[in-house]
């Protein structure tokens, strides 16, 4: 289980130092797969926010007039320092948020050093300034960002904030997740170490309500980056906007996987399953909607019950493991909640179900559950669940497949598979998403990722994700 010590962080980080909060409180971190107390945080407060804050912003006109590729090069270094540490982070993940420990070393520590490694080359081709006519028009770091991030993937989504804000040129306050913080201690130990100036990056940790709420109307951060669920980021977004503050959003998803008639069933169906799947279902991106034509709709639901019962349950360190549990008894009890509406609003439950997998009484762990001739009007069809739960749809005609493909409030990932990939292209343009799969094509950690509608505001990862972090100036010549 990778260690049954506990781990006590009994400090936050401000201003380039280790300290104590100004609160007694503690927030307990849970394993996810043994429901013991895994480790402790600090429970900040709305001074120690203060602190960060002040501490940033006088940071700030130091470190935004540094230039750039001085920026990418702490970057850089820091993404050695995270890598030194893969294995330690793989581990900590797996323990918090119950993702399989060889999945956790690609995706949970893999992906948070691709972020800061791939700074430099996006810093030493983006157009800083650029002459319009008459005028220069220069590119600068907003300022202060605050920066909320949740426990999925949670060192990634930290990652995905913090690389691209410092190669702006802004600095940072950090609240990482209460439920996964722990992973977030080893980033600020590598950033103390790579001897980042004082005050660049600072880290509060803390409840939701106290610390998120505090950094969203700090009158000092100039822009709140956030993650998390759509409920949450409404309240984020109320807040910045009663200081008009600049807001990144990245929210919830519902994202469809339409399958047409020409597609290679087996392979769509079977990679649709996986992609719903990922992180026990725990992904804002999960293709959780599976679009099917109405004629193979027999076919379909035997492949995507056979894979889905292929994917073992268990301990996520265990050899064999596919899926490991879900995050928390709260998160367990919501994805049970879902399962029974699907049930009672008369969806066909092909496999999995109600209850925890056979022998894994402990832990929050759910059974692989696959649901065909779901209605686009069901509550499973409509809502984010968050656990391993599909939702099978079938059509009668492409227009169909499209329409409900688009009938969500969501926008923020989708797939489409087809005999070729232009007959798939020309049907992802139709879709009002941020992000498409084109037969089954590979997550690209550098390409925009972001959401329409309530899915989110903003774009993340690469140039886009770097522009998100500065402000246009135009100086008339």
């Amino acid at each position: 289980m990778g260690g049954k010590e506990m781990i006590v962080r009994d400090s936050i980080y401000i201003d380039g130092s280790w300290g104590p909060s100004s609160g007694s409180g503690t927030i307990p971190v849970v394993n996810s797969t043994t429901e013991e107390i895994l480790g402790t945080v600090p429970g900040g407060t709305v001074e120690d926010v203060d602190r960060a804050v002040a501490a940033a912003r006088r940071a700030f006109d130091p470190w935004s007039a540094t230039a750039a590729d001085e920026r990418a090069k702490y970057c850089s270094r820091i993404a050695e320092g995270l890598s030194a540490r893969t294995d330690e982070i793989a581990t900590l993940v797996s323990q918090e948020v119950g993702m399989v420990k060889p999945l956790s070393l690609v995706v949970q520590a893999g992906l948070p050093y691709k972020s800061f490694h791939s700074v430099a080359s996006v810093v030493s081709e983006f157009p800083f300034e650029e002459r319009i006519g008459n005028s220069l028009v220069v590119r600068e770091p907003v300022g202060v960002v605050g920066c909320i991030t949740p426990w999925n993937f949670p060192l990634h989504q930290i990652a995905a904030k913090v690389a691209w804000a410092l190669a702006a040129g802004c600095t940072v306050v950090l609240k990482p997740s209460e439920v996964a913080p722990l992973n977030a201690y080893v980033l600020a130990e590598v950033i103390h170490d790579v001897g980042l100036p004082a005050g660049v990056f600072n880290m509060v940790s803390g409840a939701g309500p106290v610390v998120g709420e505090a950094i969203a109307r700090h009158p000092g951060v100039d822009m709140v980056s956030f993650t998390g669920s759509t409920r949450a980021g409404k309240r984020v977004g109320a807040l910045c906007m009663e200081r008009v503050a600049k807001v990144a959003l990245e929210l919830g998803g519902k994202s469809a996987n339409v399958i047409l008639a020409d597609a290679d069933l087996a392979k769509a169906v079977a990679d649709g399953v996986g992609k719903a799947f990922l992180n026990s279902g725990q992904t804002c991106s999960a293709l959780t909607r599976m679009v099917v034509p109405r004629a193979r709709l027999a076919e379909v639901e035997e492949i995507a019950a056979r894979t889905a019962e292929a994917m073992t349950t268990g301990d996520p360190f265990a050899r064999g493991s596919k899926l490991g549990p879900l995050v928390s008894q709260a998160q367990w009890e919501r994805v049970q909640g879902y399962i029974q509406k699907g049930l009672d609003e008369g969806a066909r439950l092909l496999t999995g179900g109600l209850g925890k997998p056979e022998g894994l009484e402990t832990g929050y762990f759910v059974k692989p559950t696959v649901f065909s001739d779901v209605r686009r009007d069901m509550t499973i069809a409509q809502e984010e669940i968050f656990g391993p739960v599909l939702s099978i749809l079938p059509y009668d005609t492409e227009e169909e497949a499209v329409e409900i493909a688009n009938d969500s409030a969501y926008g923020l990932a989708g797939g489409v598979w087809a005999g070729t990939p232009e007959r798939a292209q020309e049907v992802a343009r139709r879709l009002r998403t941020g992000q498409v799969e084109i037969n089954g094509g590979a997550f690209n950690p550098i390409a925009p990722f972001g959401g329409y509608k309530q899915s989110g505001i903003g774009r993340e990862y690469g140039r886009y994700g770097l522009e998100e972090f500065l402000e246009v100036k135009s100086m008339q010549l």
